[in-house]
């Protein structure tokens, strides 16, 4: 019998295309070779269960999903057919747990047997439906609280960042008055320097005049001193000549007195010859200045304000 070049092109297609099918099907975890028993499986919630997922017993892979359908009118559960091998009896009570399938999301049927009592589920009957949370949903059920921890503690940060910016604002005003006091400080030490400068020249002058006319009013003594000296019998009992001595030495110690100041002796020579006193002045103001300067560079260094009560080292020192 002879066979035409069709036929057989025809016979060869056919074979491969069965092949094919078989072949696809068997990746998808069909087994063609294993008789299966069908279960019904009612959940309200898959998860993301879709058909060809696997349905495992002890971590063995024992069947897989054959479809997922939505039943509706019933709240809208889902309708999950299993197919299992058909020599694994389950007897009543047997659950179907939806678990997660590792870290990545994806899911399975995890069969839990329950107590043999001689009771066994037939081919395409129910079993109990349950599920268990995965890491993924415990990862979101944690994440949830503590970002809304984190929005809390943003916004209480944003709090305190206004907060700091109002304590800003009054440490520049308080540096500012604190320039302005400087000022009015420094220009009121300059007037009280320059105001004793002239009263010091004012009792300076005077002690000059004075001591010009006290020596003035020795030399108009001297002649009466001659005169007097005639009359000292006479006048003896008066004793003038002493008064006299006395009121020389006393012209005399004055006039020590002057040339001391005049040559910076003493507290009234030094006011009047040291320039000390108004260096110190300026110095305690050149002093005060700079301390100003550093607490407006570091306000912190003086103002300490720490927001969960941690100690911050002070920045260095201005030099």
């Amino acid at each position: 019998m002879n066979i035409s070049k069709e036929t057989k092109i025809g016979i060869l297609a056919l074979t491969t295309f069965v092949i094919l099918y078989l072949g696809f099907n068997f990746l998808k975890g069909q087994d063609f070779f294993t008789q299966e028993n069908k279960y019904v499986v009612i959940y309200k919630d898959v998860q993301g269960l879709t058909a060809a997922n696997q349905v495992s017993l002890s971590g063995m892979k024992i069947g897989q999903v054959k479809a997922v359908e939505l039943i509706k009118g019933e709240n809208n559960h889902v309708k999950v057919v299993i197919s299992i091998r058909k020599d694994l009896q389950l007897p009543e009570g047997t659950k179907a747990v939806l678990a997660s399938d590792g870290l990545l999301g994806g899911k399975l049927i995890r069969i839990e047997m329950g107590k043999f009592t001689g009771k066994f589920i037939d081919d395409g009957g129910n079993l109990v439906a349950s599920s268990e949370t995965g890491v993924t949903d415990l990862l979101k059920e944690k994440a949830l609280p503590l970002i809304q921890n984190l929005d809390s503690l943003t916004k209480s940060l944003r709090i305190v960042a206004k907060s700091f910016e109002n304590t800003g604002v009054v440490v520049n005003g308080f540096v500012k008055n604190s320039d302005r006091s400087v000022g009015v400080l420094t220009s009121s030490l300059n007037a009280t320097i320059n105001e004793n400068r002239n009263n010091l020249a004012g009792i300076s002058a005077n002690m000059k005049t004075l001591s010009g006319n006290l020596i003035e009013t020795e030399r108009s003594l001297k002649p009466l001193i001659g005169k007097f000296n005639t009359m000292a019998d006479s006048l003896n009992a008066l004793k003038i000549s002493e008064a006299v001595a006395t009121t020389q030495k006393s012209l005399e110690g004055l006039q020590r007195i002057m040339q001391g100041i005049e040559k910076g002796q003493g507290s009234m020579g030094k006011l009047l010859k040291d320039d000390s006193l108004y260096t110190n002045l300026n110095r305690s103001v050149a002093d005060l200045d700079k301390l100003l300067i550093d607490f407006r560079l570091a306000p912190k260094r003086y103002v300490n304000i720490s927001v969960f009560g941690g100690k911050k080292t002070p920045p260095p020192a201005v030099k």
